[in-house]
């Protein structure tokens, strides 16, 4: 793994027009190849986090540096959200060619990697099909399709598995990992789950809110690939039972400061 910082959010504040101040004094960074995790509860700006990152939202003070927001093509950043966001009336084929469409790629010339990339997302068979004809966790796959499609850098994912259940959850989990490593993309992963975050993660940064600022990191120093047996081993409780104490002082945290 790479040390260079892919992204740094250095002393980083947020203030919305209504006056809510959402973040405060976040630090944080991502190193290029790294998978690192954002946890804590709702309302704490782990969403706002991303959208600075990704240049959809600026920051009121402090200091953002990503690729977005580096002059850099806007290919070099890809963000999924917790729903897939496809379009409706567009078959799978043309949802995933979307961003080489608007880059200015014709359609017969990004066919050979819009195909390669439903067929390591699991969806070779279904290019045809339409978002209706997809099941959740289908979806879900054609919307990550969408995103790796250009080859990002970086891979920003907010809660993206939040909706599906466990046994799919868990399976896109393993996929992801695939992908990650496959594409060597630094990722940021915003998930409410301690359980995914540690399957996922390098390491997790644990949020607090009122406001929103990162008050704790975990390291999963345990090696890839991960498998199921992992999710069973010593290890994988361990970090879980030290993420999940972290995430309860988090919480007593933001309760502290709601009654000072």
């Amino acid at each position: 793994m790479n040390k260079t910082p892919c992204v740094s959010l250095q002393q980083v504040h947020k203030r919305f027009a209504g006056g809510l101040l959402a973040l405060q004094d976040v630090n944080l960074d991502v190193r290029a190849g790294e998978f690192v995790s954002l946890l804590g509860p709702s309302g704490c700006g782990k969403s706002t986090v991303l959208r600075l990152i990704a240049g959809l939202d600026s920051a009121s003070g402090g200091q953002v540096d990503a690729p977005a927001l580096r002059g850099s093509a806007a290919a070099d950043t890809a963000f999924v959200f917790q729903e897939p966001t496809l379009m409706p009336w567009a078959s799978v084929f043309d949802n995933v060619w979307l961003p080489l469409r608007l880059q200015g790629l014709a359609r017969e010339a990004a066919a050979g990697r819009v195909r390669q990339v439903l067929a390591s997302v699991g969806l070779a068979e279904f290019e045809q099909a339409f978002p209706a004809e997809l099941s959740g966790g289908m979806k879900m796959r054609a919307s990550i399709a969408r995103a790796l499609v250009t080859s990002p850098q970086l891979l920003l994912m907010d809660e993206p598995f939040a909706a599906l259940d466990e046994i799919t959850r868990q399976k896109l989990n393993t996929d992801l990992l695939d992908w990650w490593q496959r594409q060597r993309l630094s990722s940021l992963f915003v998930t409410h789950s301690v359980f995914e975050a540690v399957f996922l993660s390098q390491r997790v940064l644990v949020m607090a809110a009122r406001p929103g600022r990162v008050v704790a990191e975990v390291r999963v120093d345990e090696p890839y690939p991960r498998t199921a047996a992992f999710r069973t081993s010593p290890a994988y409780s361990a970090i879980c039972r030290e993420l999940t104490l972290a995430l309860e002082a988090a919480h007593a945290f933001d309760g502290q400061e709601a009654s000072s």
